[in-house]
């Protein structure tokens, strides 16, 4: 039986998989191709009257036009790879373009209609099947649909705003399944994360060494349920664990737990993924906002884009119960310890590096004033420190950068839009 870190990490190959469609699209073809000509022959209908030399010229143009489409499409699909690994960053690959239904749908609906031309030339014979004719005249117009349609979709798709919006989006959503509850005044306060002293039994990792990229937490629970003990997994998502470290510490009943049911519970890989993991959103969006303000690129007003996106991730954050880390039984007793990312450790990764890179720049600056100051007038009180620790480094920034009083005064207004937007108010302003 497959145990369940290899299951998570098929399903995830098969998800960034772009041939998995058009590999189905082929045995599919064959079947629907012979039921169609015994159904052809059996209601022997006359619908469009095409003849053997006319049938063969449209199939043969069909198959021609739809393989062209599939040649440009994957050439294509090559080409946004690397412009987008280029200029924004290549973790966008498996997240967006290569997990993207639209094109692996589109590419399966190529290679079918190739394939059930060729078919239909192959099972002709001397007689032209006619409804077959009529399918394949409409498969062939669905591909032109889809092949423009297509092309307008991906010039839409590579857009930085659009991949942006969709690692938010993504972000968001994993952000609310990491921490589902929404936090309400008083109850927005994490405590101190508990300690146990040492464990009673340390599993390490054995395999290669790789990034942590989920856990099956229900499963770790069931286990230190009936062993009446406690599971603490002593990595976090995204962390990488090198051979031989501490994967986890068991205490009192748990410590009787078989290492392989444990450990198999763990999915590792190459590199992070979003399922489990906030803070790689987050990630995404910084690295292309740094890619943008490198001077290779000098574009910040896609670092602007990237505030935006990352405003709207962490005002999501902001609202919700972070303190994550114990999961409980019915019982309320303590039976997984699973680290997750706090406030501080979202502040940091949203604001240091974008500030460090982009401080100079009067766009960065001002967006970056707006966004703190809405989040400080938006978010629970409990949320502002850290909100104000960022506002304070930036205007130290500010001041050691601008020497001018005009520029310097110019840096000191938040700005929505970074640099040409209305000014002041910004508490009332909500992010998209």
């Amino acid at each position: 039986m497959m145990s369940w870190s290899r299951l998570y990490g098929f399903k995830n190959y098969l998800k960034s998989s772009l041939w998995l469609v058009p590999f189905v699209a082929v045995p599919l073809e064959l079947v629907i191709a012979r039921i169609l000509h015994r159904l052809d022959a059996w209601l022997g209908w006359s619908l469009l009257g095409f003849t053997q030399s006319g049938a063969r010229a449209l199939l043969e143009a069909f198959a021609t036009i739809t393989l062209s489409f599939v040649v440009f499409t994957v050439g294509s699909l090559l080409i946004a790879i690397q412009v987008a690994s280029a200029q924004l960053t290549p973790r966008l690959i498996a997240t967006t373009l290569l997990r993207n239904r639209v094109v692996k749908y589109t590419v399966g609906l190529f290679i079918f209609t190739l394939m059930f031309m060729l078919s239909a030339q192959n099972l002709m014979g001397n007689e032209v099947h006619q409804l077959v004719m009529l399918l394949a005249m409409l498969f062939g117009i669905f591909s032109l649909a889809a092949f423009f349609h297509l092309i307008d979709y991906a010039s839409r798709l590579l857009r930085p705003i659009s991949l942006l919006a969709h690692v938010g989006a993504a972000g968001i959503a994993v952000t609310e399944s990491v921490y589902p509850v929404i936090a309400h005044g008083s109850d927005i306060e994490e405590g101190e994360a508990i300690n146990l002293g040492p464990p009673g039994r340390v599993i390490r990792h054995l395999g290669e060494s790789a990034i942590v990229v989920a856990v099956d937490l229900e499963a770790l629970k069931a286990q230190a349920e009936r062993s009446k003990g406690i599971i603490e997994f002593v990595p976090q998502i995204g962390d990488f664990v090198a051979t031989d470290d501490p994967l986890f510490n068991l205490y009192s009943g748990a410590c009787s737990l078989d290492e392989h049911a444990l450990s198999s519970r763990v999915a590792f890989g190459s590199e992070r993924a979003m399922d489990q993991d906030p803070t790689f959103a987050f990630r995404i969006v910084v690295d292309v906002a740094l890619k943008a303000l490198s001077p290779a690129i000098n574009d910040p007003t896609t670092a602007v884009l990237a505030m935006d996106q990352l405003h709207r991730m962490l005002r999501t954050v902001g609202k919700r119960y972070l303190r994550a880390d114990e999961l409980l039984d019915q019982y309320g007793q303590i039976r997984v310890i699973f680290r997750t990312p706090d406030w501080d450790d979202f502040v940091h990764l949203a604001f240091s590096e974008i500030r460090s890179c982009g401080s100079n720049n009067l766009q960065i600056v001002r967006r970056m004033r707006a966004m703190i100051e809405n989040l400080v007038h938006t978010l629970p009180a409990n949320r502002r420190d850290a909100l104000l620790r960022q506002l304070s480094l930036l205007d130290r920034e500010v001041e050691r950068i601008f020497t001018y009083p005009e520029e310097l005064a110019l840096a000191r207004v938040a700005d929505p839009q970074g640099l040409g937007g209305h000014s002041g108010k910004v508490a009332q302003w909500v992010a998209p």
